[in-house]
Protein backbone atom coordinates (compact mmCIF):
# COMPACT_ATOMS: atom_id res chain seq x y z
CA UNK A 1 0.00 0.00 0.00
CA UNK A 2 1.29 3.42 -0.91
CA UNK A 3 -0.04 6.75 -0.15
CA UNK A 4 0.02 9.41 3.37
CA UNK A 5 -1.53 6.79 5.09
CA UNK A 6 0.53 4.04 4.61
CA UNK A 7 3.47 3.00 6.87
CA UNK A 8 4.14 4.05 10.50
CA UNK A 9 5.72 7.64 10.71
CA UNK A 10 8.34 6.31 13.20
CA UNK A 11 10.33 5.67 9.46
CA UNK A 12 9.00 2.56 8.51
CA UNK A 13 8.87 2.99 4.49
CA UNK A 14 6.45 1.76 1.97
CA UNK A 15 7.34 0.15 -1.19
CA UNK A 16 5.66 1.38 -4.51
CA UNK A 17 6.39 0.75 -8.40
CA UNK A 18 6.36 3.51 -10.55
CA UNK A 19 9.45 5.98 -11.66
CA UNK A 20 9.30 9.75 -10.36
CA UNK A 21 7.29 11.53 -7.39
CA UNK A 22 3.84 12.08 -7.03
CA UNK A 23 4.43 14.76 -9.93
CA UNK A 24 6.50 12.87 -12.02
CA UNK A 25 9.52 14.76 -10.95
CA UNK A 26 12.89 12.66 -10.89
CA UNK A 27 13.43 10.22 -13.42
CA UNK A 28 14.43 6.80 -12.31
CA UNK A 29 15.09 4.21 -14.56
CA UNK A 30 14.10 1.25 -11.78
CA UNK A 31 11.05 1.22 -9.77
CA UNK A 32 10.84 3.46 -7.01
CA UNK A 33 10.19 3.26 -3.19
CA UNK A 34 8.66 5.75 -0.72
CA UNK A 35 9.84 6.22 2.65
CA UNK A 36 7.91 7.58 5.72
CA UNK A 37 9.82 9.72 8.11
CA UNK A 38 8.77 12.18 10.73
CA UNK A 39 11.18 14.87 11.36
CA UNK A 40 12.44 14.63 14.84
CA UNK A 41 13.38 17.83 17.55
CA UNK A 42 16.63 16.87 17.40
CA UNK A 43 17.24 17.36 13.49
CA UNK A 44 15.66 21.21 13.61
CA UNK A 45 17.34 23.95 13.23
CA UNK A 46 16.65 27.15 15.92
CA UNK A 47 13.87 28.01 13.23
CA UNK A 48 12.19 24.36 13.77
CA UNK A 49 12.69 23.73 10.23
CA UNK A 50 14.64 20.48 9.25
CA UNK A 51 18.39 21.17 9.56
CA UNK A 52 19.53 21.08 5.92
CA UNK A 53 22.64 18.61 6.98
CA UNK A 54 19.72 16.29 8.08
CA UNK A 55 18.76 15.96 4.36
CA UNK A 56 21.38 13.30 3.44
CA UNK A 57 20.70 11.27 6.60
CA UNK A 58 16.91 11.04 5.16
CA UNK A 59 18.51 10.35 1.75
CA UNK A 60 20.84 7.23 3.63
CA UNK A 61 17.42 6.13 5.60
CA UNK A 62 15.66 6.24 2.24
CA UNK A 63 17.98 4.34 0.23
CA UNK A 64 18.52 1.43 2.92
CA UNK A 65 15.06 0.87 2.64
CA UNK A 66 15.36 0.80 -1.24
CA UNK A 67 17.83 -1.75 -0.96
CA UNK A 68 15.40 -3.52 1.62
CA UNK A 69 12.38 -3.43 -0.50
CA UNK A 70 14.94 -4.91 -3.10
CA UNK A 71 15.27 -7.99 -1.05
CA UNK A 72 18.77 -7.33 0.59
CA UNK A 73 20.42 -5.19 2.89
CA UNK A 74 23.35 -3.12 3.01
CA UNK A 75 25.19 -5.47 5.12
CA UNK A 76 24.51 -8.22 2.70
CA UNK A 77 26.13 -5.98 -0.11
CA UNK A 78 28.96 -5.79 1.71
CA UNK A 79 29.22 -9.27 2.43
CA UNK A 80 28.83 -10.46 -1.40
CA UNK A 81 32.26 -8.30 -1.20
CA UNK A 82 31.21 -4.84 -2.79
CA UNK A 83 31.38 -1.24 -0.71
CA UNK A 84 29.24 1.38 -2.37
CA UNK A 85 31.22 4.37 -1.30
CA UNK A 86 29.58 8.10 -1.97
CA UNK A 87 31.24 9.63 -4.34
CA UNK A 88 29.49 12.91 -4.88
CA UNK A 89 26.30 14.22 -2.97
CA UNK A 90 24.01 16.81 -3.44
CA UNK A 91 20.40 18.28 -2.47
CA UNK A 92 18.25 20.99 -3.35
CA UNK A 93 16.07 22.90 -1.16
CA UNK A 94 12.62 23.85 -2.71
CA UNK A 95 10.76 24.30 0.66
CA UNK A 96 11.49 23.41 4.50
CA UNK A 97 9.72 20.52 6.51
CA UNK A 98 9.20 21.21 9.94
CA UNK A 99 9.35 19.85 13.54
CA UNK A 100 7.02 16.66 13.87
CA UNK A 101 6.31 16.91 9.76
CA UNK A 102 5.78 13.57 8.35
CA UNK A 103 7.52 13.40 4.97
CA UNK A 104 7.88 11.53 2.29
CA UNK A 105 11.06 10.63 0.27
CA UNK A 106 11.15 8.62 -2.96
CA UNK A 107 14.24 6.50 -4.20
CA UNK A 108 15.44 5.27 -7.09
CA UNK A 109 18.15 4.46 -9.13
CA UNK A 110 18.50 7.29 -11.14
CA UNK A 111 21.65 5.92 -13.56
CA UNK A 112 23.83 3.09 -13.58
CA UNK A 113 27.49 4.08 -14.72
CA UNK A 114 30.27 1.17 -15.77
CA UNK A 115 31.63 1.08 -11.79
CA UNK A 116 29.18 3.22 -9.97
CA UNK A 117 25.26 3.52 -9.38
CA UNK A 118 23.07 6.87 -8.93
CA UNK A 119 20.53 6.46 -6.73
CA UNK A 120 17.94 9.58 -7.35
CA UNK A 121 15.58 11.28 -4.27
CA UNK A 122 12.96 13.14 -4.10
CA UNK A 123 11.43 14.59 -0.52
CA UNK A 124 7.71 15.47 -0.38
CA UNK A 125 5.22 16.63 2.43
CA UNK A 126 2.94 14.61 3.87
CA UNK A 127 0.11 14.77 1.22
CA UNK A 128 2.83 14.56 -1.35
CA UNK A 129 1.64 17.76 -2.28
CA UNK A 130 4.40 20.23 -2.20
CA UNK A 131 7.93 19.00 -3.53
CA UNK A 132 10.68 19.90 -0.34
CA UNK A 133 14.08 18.98 -1.88
CA UNK A 134 15.27 16.80 -4.70
CA UNK A 135 18.98 15.36 -4.53
CA UNK A 136 21.07 12.24 -5.61
CA UNK A 137 24.15 10.33 -4.39
CA UNK A 138 26.47 8.58 -6.98
CA UNK A 139 28.47 5.78 -5.37
CA UNK A 140 31.42 3.95 -6.47
CA UNK A 141 31.37 0.09 -6.82
CA UNK A 142 34.60 -1.11 -4.69
CA UNK A 143 35.46 -4.26 -4.34
CA UNK A 144 35.82 -5.17 -0.35
CA UNK A 145 38.81 -7.01 -0.63
CA UNK A 146 41.20 -5.03 -2.94
CA UNK A 147 39.88 -1.91 -2.35
CA UNK A 148 39.51 -0.94 -5.47
CA UNK A 149 36.98 0.19 -8.06
CA UNK A 150 35.24 -3.31 -9.65
CA UNK A 151 32.64 -3.24 -12.54
CA UNK A 152 28.93 -2.93 -11.38
CA UNK A 153 27.91 -6.33 -10.45
CA UNK A 154 24.97 -7.60 -12.56
CA UNK A 155 23.62 -8.98 -9.55
CA UNK A 156 23.50 -5.59 -7.84
CA UNK A 157 21.92 -3.89 -11.51
CA UNK A 158 19.29 -7.05 -10.81
CA UNK A 159 17.41 -6.13 -7.97
CA UNK A 160 16.07 -3.44 -9.86
CA UNK A 161 15.96 -4.54 -13.41
CA UNK A 162 14.55 -1.70 -15.55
Amino acid sequence: MSGPDAGSADGAGVAAGGAGGAAGGAAFVTGAAWYAHRVSYGETDQMGYAYYGEYLHFFERARSFFIREAGMSYAEVERRGLLLPVREAACRYRAPAHYDDLIWVCTGVREWGRASVTFGYEVWDESRATLLATGHTQHACVDAARRRPMKTPDWLRGLWPA
